[in-house]
C-alpha cells in the first residue's frame, strides 16, 4: 500500500503515527495551554453526532438535560473526602480574580458529583420524586501531568449523567443497564468490541461503591476505558443530606449513581481503525459519510451538473455530502479524503459519465466500484453499512485474537510484553498485587470479568497461589 508522506507508518511508531493522523486529518489545533486542544469541524462534527445520538438514547431512559455550574467552592468538594483525596492531584484551583484574593479557593469542576448532590438535595422531598435522571453535556478540567490529544487532556468535553433512587437494587440494576447502553453504542456507533467488567477497589471512581467499565483494545494492543458507571450508594447522600421520606413517613437517603462517555471515544475511533493513509471513520458517526470529487469538471459541464444532483439526492436522504471544491488536484483530494477518513469517495469524470457511471471508493479497504448513475442512492446506503459491519468485524477479530488467560506470573509478564489483553485468577484483595504487577510491567487491572468467556469456575492466584474465583483483566493502558 502507497503511504502518505505525512504520516509516520502505524508499525514504525504508533504514538507519532497518532499525533500525525489527528493533525493530518484536520481533526485539531492545539491551544495556547498545555494539555488544551481546539476542535475543528472534523473532529467536533463526530462530537456533535455523538451527542444527537446518546441524547435520543438517554432520554428514552427518562434522563433530562441540565447545565451545572463550572466552579465548585473548596468546602463543598472537600465534604467527600475519598471524592476530593482522588481528584487532589488534578484540581484546577482560583485563588484570586485580579488583584483581589478571593476568601474560599474554587476548584474548576474535574466531574460534578457534589453539585449533583446538592441539586438533588433542593429538588426531592418524596419518594414520588424519584427515580430522579439527569444529564449534561459540558466540559471539565483535569490538570493531567502527560497529556495526549483526545486521551489524556487538560480539558475535554463530555457527557455526565446522574440519578437518585429510592432504594439500593433499582440504582445497582441502572448503572449496570448503562454500562451496557454504552457497550451497545460502542458497537453499533463507533463499531468497536469492548469488554465489559467491574473496576477493582484500587481502581474504582474515587467515591464510588462500585465501577463499572468498558475496555476497548487499540491497534497496537493497549486498552483505553472507554466509558464507566458508577453506583455510588449512598456515598454522597449521606454526606451532603440528599434524603427522602419514603411510604411510612421516614427519613431515607437516596441512592446514587454517575455514568459517562466523553471526547476520548474520538481517540478509540481513530487508535481503533485507523491505518497508515489515516483515519477510518465509522459511518453512523461520521461528520461526513460522502465526498464528492469532480474529474475535468473545468472541461466538461456535465460533470458538475451530475455531481450537483448526486450531491441533492445524498443529502435529501440524510447522508451527510459534500463536493470538494478546492483547487488541489484530484490525486491530492483524494489522498485528503482518505486521511479524514471520510468513508466513501464519489469520483465523477467524463469518462464514467459517458456510460452513466460514477466510481465509488470505499474507505476501510480501498475497493472501487463503477456504479450506475440511477443506482447510486441504494448502492451508497448498503455500502455504508457493510463499512461498519466490516470495521466491527475486524476490531471484533482483533480483540478476540489477542484476549488470553494465563495462571503463570512468569507467562504472564511475556504476554504483556507482547501487548495482549491478558485474563489472570487474582485474590479479590489484591491491592498491593496490582502494584507489584505495574511497577514490573506496566500494566494495570482493566476490569474483574464477570462473564466466563474461558468457562474456567477457579484457579490458582498467579501471585499467591491461593485458590480464588477472581478474574481479572490486565493490559498496557492510556
Amino acid at each position: 500500500m502507497k503511504l502518505i508522506n505525512q504520516i509516520t507508518p502505524i508499525e514504525e511508531d504508533f504514538a507519532k503515527w497518532y499525533v500525525d493522523v489527528i493533525i493530518n486529518g484536520n481533526l485539531i489545533e492545539y491551544g495556547p495551554v498545555k494539555g488544551t486542544m481546539i476542535f475543528k469541524p472534523n473532529s467536533y462534527g463526530i462530537w456533535e453526532n455523538i451527542t444527537k445520538v446518546f441524547n435520543e438514547i438517554i432520554k428514552k431512559k427518562g434522563a433530562q438535560n441540565v447545565y451545572l455550574p463550572l466552579f465548585i467552592p473548596k468546602s463543598l468538594i472537600s465534604k467527600e473526602k475519598d471524592h476530593v483525596e482522588g481528584f487532589a492531584p488534578e484540581l484546577a484551583t482560583i485563588t484570586k480574580v485580579g488583584d483581589k484574593k478571593l476568601n474560599e479557593d474554587i476548584y474548576v469542576r474535574p466531574t460534578s458529583e457534589v453539585l449533583f448532590a446538592q441539586l438533588f438535595k433542593s429538588e426531592i422531598n418524596s419518594y414520588n420524586d424519584l427515580p430522579k435522571i439527569y444529564n449534561q453535556w459540558s466540559n471539565v478540567v483535569r490538570w493531567e501531568t502527560t497529556t495526549n490529544p483526545f486521551l489524556r487532556s487538560t480539558e475535554f468535553l463530555w457527557q455526565e449523567g446522574h440519578t437518585s433512587h429510592s432504594n439500593a437494587e433499582e440504582a445497582i440494576q441502572f448503572t449496570e443497564d448503562m454500562i451496557q447502553t454504552y457497550q451497545k453504542f460502542y458497537k453499533n456507533y463507533l463499531a468497536l468490541d469492548v469488554i465489559c467488567g467491574k473496576k477493582t477497589e484500587k481502581e474504582k471512581f474515587a467515591g464510588a461503591d462500585t465501577t463499572w467499565t468498558i475496555e476497548a483494545m487499540m491497534k497496537d494492543g493497549r486498552a483505553l476505558q472507554a466509558a464507566t458507571s458508577h453506583y455510588l450508594g449512598q456515598n454522597f447522600s449521606k454526606m451532603f443530606d440528599v434524603s427522602f421520606k419514603d411510604q411510612s413517613n421516614k427519613l431515607v437517603n437516596v441512592y446514587q449513581t454517575s455514568w459517562g462517555l466523553s471526547t476520548r471515544s474520538i481517540g478509540a475511533i481513530i487508535m481503533g481503525h485507523g491505518d497508515n493513509r489515516g483515519i477510518v471513520m465509522p459511518p453512523r458517526i461520521a461528520p461526513i459519510k460522502v465526498i464528492l470529487i469532480e474529474v475535468l469538471a473545468n472541461k466538461n459541464e456535465k460533470v458538475k451538473e451530475i455531481s450537483k444532483q448526486i450531491l441533492e439526492l445524498l443529502q435529501n436522504n440524510n447522508i451527510s455530502s459534500k463536493i470538494d471544491n478546492s483547487n488541489k488536484s484530484v490525486g491530492f483530494k483524494a489522498s485528503q479524503s482518505e486521511i479524514e477518513g471520510i468513508p466513501i469517495r464519489i469520483e465523477i469524470g467524463p469518462k464514467e459519465i459517458e456510460k452513466n457511471e460514477v466510481l465509488v471508493i470505499r474507505r476501510d479497504t480501498l475497493e472501487k466500484y463503477p456504479v450506475q448513475i440511477s443506482n447510486i442512492l441504494l448502492f451508497v446506503n448498503n455500502l455504508l453499512e457493510e463499512i461498519h459491519n466490516n470495521l466491527y468485524k475486524n476490531s471484533q477479530k482483533r480483540l478476540k485474537e489477542n484476549l488470553v488467560y494465563c495462571n503463570s506470573y512468569e507467562e504472564f509478564k511475556k504476554l504483556i510484553k507482547q501487548q495482549k489483553f491478558v485474563v489472570v485468577p487474582i485474590v479479590k484483595d489484591s491491592f498491593k498485587w496490582e502494584e507489584k504487577i505495574k511497577e514490573e510491567t506496566l500494566a494495570t487491572s482493566r476490569c474483574i470479568l464477570v462473564s466466563n468467556i474461558f468457562n474456567i469456575k477457579e484457579d490458582k492466584c498467579i501471585m499467591t497461589n491461593e485458590v480464588t474465583n477472581n478474574f481479572v483483566l490486565f493490559a498496557k493502558s492510556y
